[in-house]
């Protein structure tokens, strides 16, 4: 996306993410500087770029009260640099007016990253404050810019000579992508529909981020706090010392208490014994958002929704997907929706055989109740147990954090890319949970730095993302400063922080996504790294989780944490033949998810406010993702991607993605797998290229023809049969 256009995200975070939240974690305490320093201008932090290594953020000097200041500060040198590029009496070129803009909002991308970044990752309500007030006023700002006439003819004059100004590919992208991006923002509307669009724009931001802060606290109320220990049944030690720890942190010394995650289902519905307990926890994740009180967010996401619709037949759309994706890779709703239309089939079959293998282990245990969702993860484990003799618990052990990360994240990348990492403990961090690494090329040049930010808190939004505090760009002569957000739990001190198999896939994805932004190799900061479409984002990110079971990296990192004897094969064999176990469920609740995405942004603009519950039933069915048994992976009142996180009309990227990814495995395999030649040609391909090139075209290159559904049915185990 344009540089400018990352405001249409506003304060909320852009993250990348794969979709629980903490008692606000204190920040890490600011060190003791200077009176001159400390008498500094609220916001004059980010009034110059940051004098640390690669610019990394001062987390040690800014202070909540710097955010305000710095945000306003930032829009108002950005609007003087526009009025200047608008109001330039020499004729248009790209120099002074394409690259002008790039050059712009310097200030502003350096106060708006650090503010994303811990709204989203350690909030507070002095943080939410602002984010309620600012979030209008960047969208106001945003569109100052984008509806300017006198600016957008400059950009359109250049556009309508394009071919004639004998331009470098890359910046011949640019201004091409550049005019469709003001285009697609409202350029070409008459004067009274810009004034509309304005309005529609910053109501929309508004409830985007009251939905986002409703979320937060209605998941953080929504915890199931447990009196009596026996109710615990099932979990390990290290499970109930962390739920107490957690209890702890809420002033209930005494008590437990079991942290909601962002999805639908929860992890510890695995062990947990009580069958009371689990249907709970699972009511309690259910419906979050959902009683009535001051964080319900019905009546704010079915606001956006219509508002949503509304926009879109302003700009000439039939509706928000429709205009949503215009510039993504499957083009159109319905492109989006024959693919998963593809899926659904396999997955309502699968979860279906599925189930009756779940009912036909509670029938033999003597057991009788009709297995409902809060029972599916534990029984579904007794199932995979029984069938490939594999046990959760037998598998942590083998998983513990730092080495997974070290030995793990780290090889395989190095192995692939040649790059290598240096832990530096000089750099100040926004929460003493943080790591950053100093991330160097092949060739020992630095290539950028990393940050790791794994453990949850109940002020951390749910999931996992990545994002950037600094983007790439050769001409802001910027490194990329990554970032990786995760929700794992934390262990109680002392305790080795032992993680499930799923765990390390997570840490896998976004790392794919921070090797992504490390990457990136370009110009222009419109153009660089992540800012590609959201049914391509996920692309990197997806593929990378497939070296977690690579024969060469599994073993470098699964290593007991007692006796450092490295994973045994049986047992690899075992986790390698359960890979596509459970994979009817996993499918349908994400296409369940996509579903419930498109059909509420199907609605046109004359469709009546929605009955969010009536709605959602009507929309899984409508979409076919009525699967019985499973449930979507997000329900509309939850459901942070696409109300606040941007993923709207967009969360079927990530089965799009997943095509692509397995696509992309299915090379590797052909073509000698896990090698440093490989690697290169994906990163030059691929992971190097940013939006210098069309998604389709870019893909090609790599793949060596389109897009191939059959790899991935294959790969999830959906083409007949466990693999």
């Amino acid at each position: 996306m344009h540089r400018l256009q990352l405001l249409l995200l506003s304060v909320a975070t852009t993250a990348l993410t794969v979709g629980a939240t903490a008692e606000a974690a204190p920040r890490a305490p600011a060190k003791s500087r200077p009176a001159a320093a400390a008498a500094a201008a609220p916001g004059s932090v980010f009034a110059e770029p940051s004098p640390l290594f690669l610019h990394a953020p001062q987390w040690d000097k800014i202070k909540d009260s710097d955010f305000q200041p710095g945000l306003e500060a930032g829009m108002a040198r950005q609007k003087a640099e526009i009025a200047a590029i608008a109001d330039n009496p020499a004729p248009p070129t790209f120099e002074n007016t394409i690259v002008a803009m790039e050059r712009s909002g310097q200030m502003l991308d350096r106060a708006n990253s650090a503010f994303s970044a811990l709204t989203g990752a350690n909030t507070n309500d002095t943080l939410q404050k602002i984010e309620t007030e600012e979030s209008p006023r960047l969208t106001a700002h945003r569109d100052a810019i984008y509806l300017n006439p006198k600016l957008f003819q400059r950009v359109r004059s250049l556009y309508d000579r394009r071919a004639g100004l004998k331009l470098d590919p890359e910046a011949q992208q640019l201004l091409e992508v550049t005019y469709r991006q003001f285009v697609h923002a409202g350029a070409n509307l008459a004067e009274a529909d810009k004034t509309r669009l304005k309005a529609l724009n910053a109501q929309i931001s508004s409830l985007e981020t009251a939905f986002q802060q409703k979320l937060l606290a209605g998941a953080k109320a929504g915890a199931v706090v447990i009196d009596n220990k026996a109710k615990l049944q099932g979990l390990s030690d290290a499970q109930i010392a962390a739920a107490a720890a957690a209890a702890e942190a809420r002033g209930l010394k005494g008590k437990w208490v079991i942290v909601l995650q962002n999805t639908t289902q929860q992890p510890l519905l695995q062990d947990l014994a009580d069958r009371g307990v689990r249907e709970q926890l699972y009511n309690s994740a259910w419906t979050r958002t959902e009683r009535g009180d001051a964080n319900d967010t019905r009546e704010t996401l079915a606001t956006i929704a219509r508002l949503r619709a509304e926009k879109a037949k302003l700009l000439g759309f039939p509706n928000f997907a429709a205009y949503v994706l215009e510039d993504q890779m499957a083009k159109t709703p319905q492109a989006a929706e024959d693919f998963m239309h593809q899926l659904s089939p396999a997955a309502r079959a699968r979860s279906t055989a599925e189930a009756a293998d779940i009912q036909k282990v509670i029938d033999q245990g003597g057991e009788h109740f009709q297995v409902k969702p809060w029972d599916w993860n534990r029984y579904s484990e007794r199932v995979r147990k029984a069938r490939y003799d594999l046990n959760e618990e037998e598998i942590k052990p083998y998983f513990e954090l730092d080495r997974v990360l070290r030995d793990g994240v780290f090889y395989a990348a190095n192995q692939l890319y040649g790059i290598t990492f240096k832990e530096r403990k000089d750099l100040p961090v926004y929460h003493p949970d943080v790591r950053v690494f100093e991330v160097h090329d092949k060739d020992g040049s630095v290539l950028g730095l990393a940050y790791f930010d794994y453990f949850k808190r109940d002020n951390k939004a749910g999931g996992a993302w990545m994002s950037n505090f600094v983007g790439q760009s050769k001409l802001l002569g910027t490194k990329p400063v990554i970032y990786n957000v995760a929700n794992l739990t934390k262990p109680a001190p002392g305790q080795p922080a032992l993680i499930s198999f799923d765990d390390v896939t997570t840490m896998f994805h976004e790392f794919g996504h921070g090797l992504h932004g490390l990457f990136a190799a370009q110009e222009y900061p419109t153009l660089s790294g992540t800012n590609v479409a959201r049914d391509f984002v996920e692309f990197p990110s997806q593929f990378n989780e497939n070296w977690a079971l690579d024969p060469k990296v599994l073993p470098h990192y699964a290593v007991h944490y007692k006796t450092g004897q490295p994973i045994p094969q049986p047992l690899v064999d075992k986790i390698k033949k359960a890979s596509s176990f459970n994979q009817g469920y996993g499918m349908g609740e994400l296409i369940a998810a996509a579903e419930l995405d498109m059909q509420w942004h199907a609605l046109g603009a004359d469709a009546p406010k929605a009955d969010v519950d009536a709605f959602e039933v009507q929309a899984l069915k409508a979409g076919g993702a009525d699967f019985p048994d499973v449930p979507p992976r997000y329900r509309s009142s939850y459901f942070l991607h696409i109300w606040s996180n941007g993923y709207a009309a967009g969360y079927y990227a990530y089965l799009w993605t997943q095509m692509l990814a397995d696509d992309s495995f299915s090379w590797f395999k052909d073509n000698g797998g896990l090698t440093r030649a490989n690697g290169q040609r994906f990163r030059d391909l691929v992971l190097s290229k940013g939006h210098t090139l069309d998604y389709g075209p870019m893909f090609r290159a790599f793949y060596g023809k389109d897009p191939d559904i059959g790899p991935m049915l294959q790969h999830r185990g959906l083409a007949g049969g466990d693999k």
